[in-house]
């Protein structure tokens, strides 16, 4: 459980870096903006095996027992956060409605598996990503952007079908192949 935490806060603090006034300028000027990015990928890889490698070997301690029907409400969840996932990357209405489709796309994922899942490292996991996410778009409102993400380009109807179609071409290789593959779980055997 200790590297799961580890890899949490690693991970999660190198991401909430931007939502402190000035430190991501101050960051950049010392180590310059090629070196910063360096840096921001190497902690953040480390602290993504950091935290996938200890919630595999973390304990089961179940905490609670989900109702069977949180796992379809989970599956049901988990085709718009596809969806939000492709859209944050392609500038359309479904972008500009949700205004941070990544941010919607990490607290659907995780309130989807809080939901259906009970156990410990799971309630670790994803409550932290989901706080992560809440925190981050409350603050998006309050800091001036940086132009790293978000970058808007003419919104397109042809993004929204594409996302949409990208989105339900990705949900359904994961729902099916994926997901037991990388995760061990296969949601539809269950």
């Amino acid at each position: 459980m200790t590297l799961l935490i580890i890899g949490i806060v690693v991970f999660l603090g190198i991401h909430l870096l931007p939502t402190v006034s000035g430190l991501r300028e101050r960051l950049a000027a010392r180590l310059g903006d090629t070196g910063y990015k360096m840096a921001f990928s190497l902690v953040s890889i480390a602290g993504l095996v950091l935290l996938v490698y200890g919630f595999a070997k973390a304990p089961v301690v179940q905490i609670w027992s989900p109702p069977s029907w949180t796992r379809w409400v989970a599956i049901v969840l988990m085709l718009p956060a596809f969806i939000f996932l492709v859209a944050a990357y392609l500038p359309g209405q479904i972008k500009a409605k949700l205004k941070h489709p990544f941010l919607v796309t990490i607290k659907t994922w995780a309130f989807a598996h809080l939901i259906a899942n009970g156990d410990l490292a799971s309630l670790i996991l994803f409550g932290s990503f989901l706080a992560y996410a809440v925190y981050d778009r409350i603050a998006l409102k309050r800091r001036q952007p940086t132009g790293l993400v978000d970058v808007q380009g003419p919104e397109s109807a042809r993004n929204d079908i594409t996302a949409v179609a990208l989105g339900v071409v990705l949900y359904s290789a994961f729902l099916v192949w994926l997901h037991p593959l990388l995760i061990g779980t296969a949601p539809l055997a269950q």
